[in-house]
């Protein structure tokens, strides 16, 4: 993640640039995949199931779900989010929804970091962007 890449640049200085740089573009293959893998579904809304990495964070500003939200909209599909610890209202030109199940409801796709019991009746339309071959 890119977090990680730079921490790598600052704290290892012996490190080779070519290794960052070569995880700095799998990271990008990785987010175009799983963005080029939900507009294959040919969804009208795509829904982003929280904005934070991790339980517990607040931290939106470094998720890497916004790659993968960029490359959406991109190809003119509307974004919502459900992030119910957000009150801004909108996130980077998408709706936020505090309300699981309104955000279900809207949603043809929705993206995951981590599979979650919240959207096991929805299991058919989730895709985990850290389980890319169904197997989490």
């Amino acid at each position: 993640m890119p977090k990680d890449s730079k921490e790598l640049l600052a704290n290892f200085q012996n490190v080779p640039y070519n290794m960052v740089r070569a995880v700095m573009d799998a990271n990008s293959t990785r987010k175009d995949f799983i963005a080029g893998s939900i507009v294959a579904r040919i969804p009208k809304v795509v829904g982003m199931y929280h904005l934070v990495m991790r339980v517990g964070s607040d931290n939106f500003r470094a998720s890497a779900v916004q790659g993968i939200m960029k490359r959406i909209k991109a190809r003119g599909i509307e974004v919502v989010i459900y992030e119910p610890i957000y009150t801004g209202g909108s996130f980077f030109n998408s709706r936020v929804l505090t309300n699981l199940d309104d955000f279900k409801g809207l949603a043809d796709v929705i993206v995951v970091n981590r599979l979650a019991d919240e959207v096991n009746d929805v299991r058919g339309r989730v895709v985990s962007t850290r389980d890319l071959f169904g197997g989490d």
